[in-house]
């Protein structure tokens, strides 16, 4: 089983604290490198981040093997792969699926399938879910394969270098070609599940843009500039156009069994190589049904 390890060349002369923080391993990752069984090298050599670097040296950064939670049971089922390298998988999420275990859905959730996935490809690693998707949600999800590049994916977010793009089905008739919804959103009082828009609630923003209008719906696509819970359900309801079959937030089930609502595109910079990667994933047939 082989550890995650990266490759850099020094550009000038320096501490190799400071070049590796310039390389965005945070202070943790160091930690964990240090204290957990990982390894530092400069052309070969075990050193310690206080050793000073020159121009062209080559280092390497070996990170500690990591394992499973013990909690989370790996289990057989269908995994739609649609991008894999040592540091990513990107897979496409069926509706109905749980992205992680629940106390209602112990079971069949994608974290178990990935799980085996990770063992019977002898992949070091937990579990680091980048993008997350509710349970009814269909598309792309973003995981991350060792605690650092957790970690690069989560600056990419902060500094919107990774976007997704959402396609959904929604109750009325929708007026305007493209606008954004900017209205924070808070856990409601009465309720451990539901969010709603209000004052004290976290900033929060989602653009839309309208493809097609229906007579009973209107077809839309959505992209997040903020990443809060339940927020296109949470939004689009505030606005009087709930998703259809989201019943959480004011949706019908008379047409579809779950909210349509697909995470369509996923774009991002890789982590590693710095290259620009685009990713799709078809709509579901229970939502194109409605559109065709």
């Amino acid at each position: 089983m082989k550890p995650f390890e990266l490759k850099y060349v020094a550009g000038q002369q320096g501490l190799l604290r400071e070049a590796l923080h310039n390389w965005g391993i945070s202070k943790r990752s160091l930690a964990s490198v240090k204290y957990g069984g990982g390894q530092i090298t400069v052309n070969g050599k075990e050193v310690t981040v206080r050793h000073p670097l020159e121009p062209g040296d080559a280092v390497t950064v070996v990170f500690p093997l990591e394992e499973l939670g013990k909690g989370l049971q790996a289990e057989k089922g269908d995994l739609k792969i649609v991008f894999e390298d040592d540091s990513l998988l990107i897979v496409d999420k069926p509706p109905l699926q749980n992205t992680i275990p629940s106390r209602e859905h112990p079971s069949g959730s994608l974290a178990n399938i990935v799980a085996k996935h990770f063992e019977e490809n002898e992949i070091p690693a937990t579990l680091h879910i980048a993008t997350r998707l509710d349970r009814d949600t269909s598309g792309l999800v973003c995981i991350a394969k060792n605690r650092h590049i957790h970690h690069m994916l989560s600056i990419q977010q902060q500094e919107k270098k990774m976007s997704r793009r959402y396609e959904a089905l929604v109750h009325g008739r929708v007026d305007h070609e493209r606008f954004t919804i900017t209205a924070p959103i808070g856990r409601k009082n009465s309720s451990i599940i539901e969010r709603e828009v209000r004052a004290d609630g976290q900033f929060a923003e989602t653009e839309v843009r309208l493809l097609k209008v229906f007579s009973d719906f209107s077809h839309v696509q959505l992209k997040l500039n903020t990443g809060r819970t339940h927020q296109i359900r949470v939004h689009l309801a505030h606005i009087n156009h709930p998703l259809v079959g989201d019943d959480l937030y004011g949706g019908s089930r008379e047409l579809i069994s779950r909210q349509a609502l697909h995470c369509r595109e996923l774009e991002m910079i890789h982590p590693v190589t710095g290259e620009a990667l685009k990713f799709k994933s078809a709509n579901r047939e229970d939502m194109l049904s409605l559109i065709k």
